[in-house]
């Protein structure tokens, strides 16, 4: 399953691109498809931002998202640096002073907030003083209007974005009019960005949902579930990895992730991978064996009685696979999340106590038997036990994924 995205250019007077608008798509058309907006941009979010990183696809400059009401207000944009994004407030949004709170809270955290296609309605005054640059369609405007406006919020400090800018005459126009960024067809058109995706679990993704309505958050529950789905785990590991969590914590279980994040942020969290329908095809064998891996290697770990280990070796085996369902570099992949440096050294060098748990399950899935029983005699597993655990841990993985089936 792929996901797609296009990006358009925003240059400066110098026409230098600056930065780029991300608009959701849903295949290789160059159109944005029939879906509510709030879907679109937690699509966005989920699809690339959770997964490969905006920056793979902005070249490190910054992104300019449109959010729409809902979004906005239950702050989904805290996900994301706010050095390298502008949040644009769609111009069909409802004003209510809970938007009004919500880009309060956003400018006071360090976001730079635009408004997206501006009807200089002056209802919208209210909020300039949050407002660093106003986006305005020219093709929706005469020049005559434009240049009123202009006047009118003049000393205002914001920046003008120009959009849908066609001809080098309306771009020499607009430059004397004080526009500072343009975009439009003269200078590019949308690109078409595709990426593989990871699917997430539609009976797992349900049960989250329930718990995240429930008054209190059980986070054995929890914990549970997303132990069942490495889409889930990787996503709710780069969410962590984002500009509203302290990079310095190294996380050891997918537990230890939940309760560092909080029960408002985790809710959040399963709000925006349930608004952006993340149900997608059946499971495939690689989820079954990335399932199986971190069983087998949880197992072996309890087994030897490590204390801290289950679950970190739980979260190697689930984490074993991610560059094959996203075709990157392990070592790439694993850079961008906030593990424990253990996990990192048993994923991509295959080193340390996880990684020999990592090397005993590939070598058993490969039939390498007498890597296997050098490996068992270095971790003082019997090879009775490792049989029964990796059968085990295969009839669990099998069994879960039946249970999507059945519930599709």
């Amino acid at each position: 399953m792929y996901s797609y995205v296009a990006r358009q250019a925003i240059l400066d007077v110098e026409e230098k691109i600056v930065g780029y608008e991300l608009l959701f798509r849903n295949g290789v058309e160059n159109a944005f498809p029939d879906i509510c907006p709030d879907q679109a941009t937690s699509q966005i979010l989920t699809s690339n931002h959770l997964t490969r990183g905006l920056e793979s696809i902005t070249d490190g400059k910054c992104t300019y998202i449109n959010f729409f009401e809902d979004t906005l207000i239950n702050r989904f944009p805290e996900s994301l640096d706010p050095k390298n994004v502008v949040i644009e407030i769609l111009e069909s949004v409802e004003i209510s002073e809970e938007l009004l709170d919500a880009c309060r809270a956003l400018k006071k955290q360090g976001y730079r907030l635009a408004l997206d296609d501006h009807n200089f309605d002056p209802v919208w005054d209210i909020f300039l003083p949050y407002i660093d640059t106003i986006k305005v369609d020219v093709r929706q405007f005469n020049i005559l209007q434009i240049s009123k406006y202009v006047r009118r919020i003049a000393g205002s400090g914001v920046n003008l974005l120009a959009e849908k800018v066609e001809t080098r005459e309306e771009f020499e126009q607009l430059k004397t009019l004080g526009f500072q960024l343009f975009q439009g067809y003269f200078f590019a058109r949308p690109e078409i960005f595709k990426s593989k995706q990871i699917v997430a679990n539609k009976l797992n993704l349900l049960q989250l949902i329930s718990e995240a309505g429930s008054a209190q958050l059980n986070i054995d529950k929890v914990s549970e579930i997303l132990a069942q789905d490495v889409a889930l785990s990787y996503k709710l590991l780069r969410f962590i990895n984002s500009a509203g969590f302290s990079t310095s914590q190294q996380i050891t279980s997918l537990k230890h992730a939940i309760v560092y994040m909080g029960e408002a942020e985790v809710k959040k969290f399963i709000s925006l991978l349930a608004l952006a329908n993340l149900s997608g095809d059946k499971p495939d064998e690689i989820m079954v064996l990335s399932l199986a891996r971190a069983r087998f290697c949880g197992h072996i770990a309890q087994m030897r009685g490590d204390d801290e280990n289950p679950p970190m070796a739980f979260l190697v085996g689930m984490l074993s696979l991610v560059d094959a369902l996203l075709d990157e570099p392990m070592d790439a992949l694993a850079g961008k999340l906030p593990i424990a440096d253990e996990i990192k050294q048993g994923l991509v060098e295959q080193k340390g106590i996880l990684g020999l748990y990592l090397k005993l399950a590939l070598s058993y899935e490969q039939a390498q038997w007498d890597e296997v029983e050098t490996l068992a005699m270095a971790l003082k597993a019997p090879i009775d036990h490792i049989h029964e655990f990796y059968q085990e841990s295969l009839a669990w993985a099998d069994r879960i994924c039946n249970c999507e089936r059945s519930a599709a």
